[in-house]
């Protein structure tokens, strides 16, 4: 007599394809990322491809919820599949929806400075960026920076102006932001200026950036802008970076030594007058 193969449960259809569909999306999504890092292709595609898989990622998610059910009612096979294609599409997930969170608490503002009266220039910057972005927005962007940010105003420091910015400049390479114009301060009518790119975590998106040395009363004054390139949003990343950085520079400039009292001259004693010979 044959013997019978064994009974197996029939495989759930939503469980695979909600698999199927997370690695999916998993792979379109490491491929954006490599694709904007390595300058590859324009940064426009590569974030419509990795909005697609956040698409791909929400659909495995419920494909996976729908498994669960079938699974729980008619006994289909592919919990493992199912639990798979919802935990990744859920961490795929995670991280957009966690920027989705801050984009809905803060201003959308894209361009970020400590002076908006009369903010840093991009000149070596000027042409990467788009030609609507060169310019600082105006009064508009600057109230809501000041609603949303008061805190961030120019630094002052009592110290030389080109001591400013020798510090600053390490501070900005120690960062590892890519340097793409530096000048020192020179004379009383020439500002320091640093200009670079900072790149996003993740997506390695480039902002720019330019600090302004400029000799103040008794010291130095120190201003910053920072702006994104593209997006409609910049999630606050422009106030947390000039902040993170003015505390860097606060900080360093006040571990200083103090500066030595100026010597004083030591006169040379008084020379005694010979005593006159007496008149005869």
């Amino acid at each position: 007599m044959v013997p019978r193969p064994p009974f197996h449960e029939p495989l759930s259809r939503l469980a695979a394809w909600s698999g199927r569909l997370a690695l999916f999306a998993l792979a379109v999504a490491i491929l954006s990322i490599v694709v904007v890092r390595s300058d590859l292709l324009e940064v426009g595609p590569a974030l419509t491809a990795f909005g697609a898989a956040l698409a791909l990622a929400g659909v495995a998610v419920l494909l996976a919820l729908g498994a669960f059910v079938h699974i729980w009612r008619h006994g289909y096979a592919g919990l493992s599949r199912a639990l798979g294609g919802f935990t990744l599409g859920l961490l795929l997930l995670a991280y957009p929806a966690y920027l989705g969170y801050r984009a809905a608490r803060l201003p959308a503002l894209t361009d970020i400075t400590t002076d908006p009266a009369d903010p840093p220039s991009f000149v070596a910057l000027a042409g990467q960026r788009p030609a609507d972005r060169r310019a600082y927005p105006g009064p508009a962007a600057a109230a809501r920076q000041k609603s949303a940010y008061p805190d961030l105003v120019p630094l002052e420091e009592d110290i030389a102006p080109q001591q400013a910015y020798r510090i600053v400049l390490g501070l900005v390479i120690r960062r590892k932001w890519q340097v793409v114009d530096a000048h020192p301060p020179g004379g009383a009518r020439r500002d320091g200026t640093i200009e670079a790119i900072a790149r996003s975590p993740i997506m390695g998106l480039r902002d720019d950036i330019v600090i302004r040395i400029r000799p103040a009363a008794g010291g130095t004054k120190i201003d910053m802008r920072s702006a994104s390139r593209f997006g409609p949003h910049d999630l606050g990343d422009n106030a947390v970076r000039i902040r993170s950085l003015f505390d860097e520079i606060d900080d360093a400039i006040g571990s200083l030594p103090p500066e030595p009292p100026p010597a004083q001259e030591k006169k040379p004693p008084a020379r005694r007058p010979f005593p006159r010979a007496p008149q005869r």
